[in-house]
This record gives structure tokens, sequence and C-alpha cells, in this order.
């Protein structure tokens, strides 16, 4: 009689679940992901248990959980024209290596956010140029590298076996300065409509585009790099820019060999109530943050569809940059964000992807940045 009564309850359950399912397949996705996984839990607890040194580390919440199921069935040409909520929008637990938190939501794509900002964030840091190298010990040391230089999002994983810091230190990063008058570093913006608190929409002069002019004109009048400044406007539609935008680089790439280092300028987006601050030597400016995509969701694995030979070398970069701003500007970068998709970095290995501010800083503030940038970039490419 109990049995007959608790299989029931089962049927009746999995009937509004299959309901439910029709109506959600977001829910549905994530119920058979969870079920899946529960099943291997109590069947084969070896397959789901941590291992060690090999512990993968990702953020979870079950009531959050990431939607990439269904993503991860589309064609290859379907994921690259498909709204990813995830690049410009992001998290973050902490400003860079301050004690300052500056947790921040995405206006936009509430998916991809960790946590909620609260009222009135600011993160400010005063901080003067110099003296603050990492131990490599201390670096060797994955809990410690994750905790303090990383932030891992929730739709990807990495464990110690694909972040090896001596390997990635071991890459060379460097470029020989030319007097030949050909482009050795290429400047775009996927998201070139991006702007500031006091941008005017439609003006590429007040935009991240304007920032990026600042950014060329460092690297060429102070540090003597050959810079090509791409202005196109990719993102007319939002949601296929990366799609529209690499065909474009591609080519350019093609035109010019002569490039080795691609910048993939954009501007976050965070809560109306967060900024992205730095005080450097007296100076107002925005914080900025490295993007690394991984071609991995936490769901199904490494996206073959997606695959991206230099990741070790992309990671590479953005690990040198930080190390390098960190000991010229602490405070003035946040934590490198991870991220599932791979976001065009499969075009040239020595690629960066960086956040300059976010909405609610201003313009100014934004291209003050660009001279340590700039200053730490020519660290990183010249190998001192």
């Amino acid at each position: 009689m109990i049995t007959a009564g608790v299989l029931l309850i089962g049927s009746s359950l999995f009937l509004w679940i299959c309901i439910l399912g029709v109506r959600n397949t977001s829910l549905w996705n994530r119920l058979q992901y969870q079920i899946c996984y529960l099943m291997l839990k109590q069947y084969a607890p070896v397959l789901t248990a941590g291992d060690g040194d090999q512990t993968a580390y990702q953020i979870e919440d079950d009531t959050t959980m990431y939607d990439m199921q269904s993503e991860s069935q589309l064609s290859y040409d379907q994921i690259l024209v498909k709204k990813d909520p995830q690049e410009t929008q992001t998290v973050d637990d902490s400003a860079g290596n301050s004690d300052t938190d500056a947790n921040q939501t995405d206006p936009e794509n509430t998916q991809s956010n960790e946590a909620d900002a609260s009222s009135g964030d600011v993160a400010t840091t005063a901080v003067s140029a110099g003296g603050n190298a990492v131990s490599l010990e201390k670096l060797n040391d994955f809990d410690y590298l994750i905790q303090h230089y990383y932030t891992v999002d929730k739709s990807t994983t990495i464990n110690s076996s694909q972040l090896v810091v001596q390997n990635l230190l071991n890459k060379d990063c460097t470029i020989q300065k030319t007097t030949e008058d050909v482009p050795q570093i290429l400047i775009y913006h996927t998201h070139g409509s991006e702007g500031y608190a006091d941008s005017t929409p439609g003006d590429p002069n007040t935009s991240v585009i304007a920032v990026g002019n600042r950014l060329t004109q460092l690297l060429q009048d102070t540090y003597g790099y050959h810079v090509l400044h791409d202005t196109g406007i990719y993102d007319t539609d939002r949601d296929h820019a990366y799609n529209v935008a690499a065909p474009v680089i591609q080519k350019i790439l093609q035109d010019h060999p002569s490039i080795e280092v691609v910048i993939d300028l954009h501007r976050d987006g965070v809560a109306d109530t967060t900024r992205l601050a730095a005080n450097i030597n007296g100076v107002d400016m925005a914080q900025v943050m490295f993007f690394n995509g991984l071609s991995k969701t936490t769901a199904t694995g490494d996206i073959d569809y997606l695959r991206n030979p230099y990741i070790e070398d992309n990671l590479a970069m953005s690990l040198k940059m930080q190390l390098a701003a960190t000991e010229l500007y602490p405070g003035f970068t946040r934590k490198i964000y991870l991220k599932s998709y791979r976001y065009n970095m499969h075009l040239c290995p020595k690629s960066l992807l960086i956040e300059v501010g976010a909405q609610t800083n201003t313009l100014q503030e934004a291209v003050n940045a660009m001279d340590p940038l700039a200053q730490v970039l020519d660290r990183v490419l010249s190998g001192k």
C-alpha cells in the first residue's frame, strides 16, 4: 500500500515536472543536469569526487545555474551568432587585489551575475607605483593564485593542470620594436558603441573608441610601437558583434602579417551604484580588467566547435599583464575574469581582451587609465 502510494506521488511529481519542462526548457535542462548528477553521486561516487590537486574551481549556485546545456547543442555557426550573456557584463567579487569589494551586477544580463551590488559601492584605492612583486612560491600555490588573481564564472571551470604558473611565465610574450613602418599591435573594439557616464550616444569621440585612440597614441609616441587602431563598429546588432568582427579582424591580420599583438578594448557593465575607480599618483582613473575565454563549459566540458589553440598563450598574456600591474600600480586592475566561450581570442596567440571601467565611470577616467595600462603593456612586451 505504501509502495503504491509512493509510486503514485512519484508519478504525479514526474508529470508536473514534464509539464513544467515543456513550458520552461531552461528549467528542464537544469533538472536533467541535477538528476544525472545526483544519480552519479549515489551510484558512482568516484566519478563525482574531487581529485586532490586536480580539483576544479567553479562558482555553483543551483538556483541560478548558467544554462549551458541548450548552448552546447547548437552548431558552430549558431553559437557564433548567438548572444553570449557573459563577456563585457561580468561580476567581480572584488576590485582587483585591493581590500575594497566592488560587487557588481549586469543590468542587461542577470544570468551572468554572481552577486548583487551593494548600494553605493565604490572601489577606490590610492596607490603609488613600484615595489609590489609577488613571490613565485605563492603563485605556484593554486589556491592562492585563484583566490587572489582570478574570478571564475559559473559557466566554466579550471583546475591546476590547466593553470600552471611556471608554464605561463615561460611563454615568450615579447615583441621586437622596429623602425619599419608596419603595424605590430592591433587595437579594435567588438563593442565599439560602449560609452561612459558622460558619453554622447553614437559619438565615437566619447565612446570606448576614444579610449583606444589614447592607448594608440601612448604606445606609438611614448613607447615606440607601431599600432593599427581599427575603429569599425561591429555591435549595431550587439547579439552578433563577435560574428561580425571576426572576418574583419582576420582580414586585417592577413593583410598585415607583422601584427603580433591583438587588443580588444571594451567597457564593462555594472550596477548603477557601483564605480570601478582608482587614484594613482593623484589622478582619478577607471580600473581595468583582463578577460579570458576558456572554450569550456561547466556542464559539457570543452567546446570542440569553439576550439582555441592559443588558450595557454592568452592566459600567459593576461597573467603577465596582471602581475606587472600589481607590481607597478596595485589596485589598478580587477581580478582576471575567466568565462566559457572564446571571444575571438583564437585569432592571435598574444590576444588581450581588456575591460576599461564601466558605464558609471567618466570618459576622462577611462582615458586616464591608458597611461598606466600602456606602461604595463610595454613592460610585458619588452620583457623588462
